[in-house]
């Protein structure tokens, strides 16, 4: 970060891009877990169905 202001000014649009990318990459991150995240549940009941079936085939 640059401690003046006149170096703030030279270096804003440098600085913004930068943020604006970070921030980009930081949604695009959070949108990926999500996704994974509800993949990851759908799987989860997948399976806890295929063994309720399967404890009931058994039984």
């Amino acid at each position: 970060m640059p401690q003046s202001q006149d170096d703030m000014r030279t270096y804003a649009a440098l600085i913004r891009a930068d943020f604006e990318t970070y921030i980009t990459d930081v949604q695009e991150y959070f949108r990926c877990v999500d996704e994974e995240r509800a993949r990851a549940f759908a799987e989860a009941r997948e399976v806890s169905e295929d063994y309720g079936r399967f404890l009931d085939a058994v039984e």
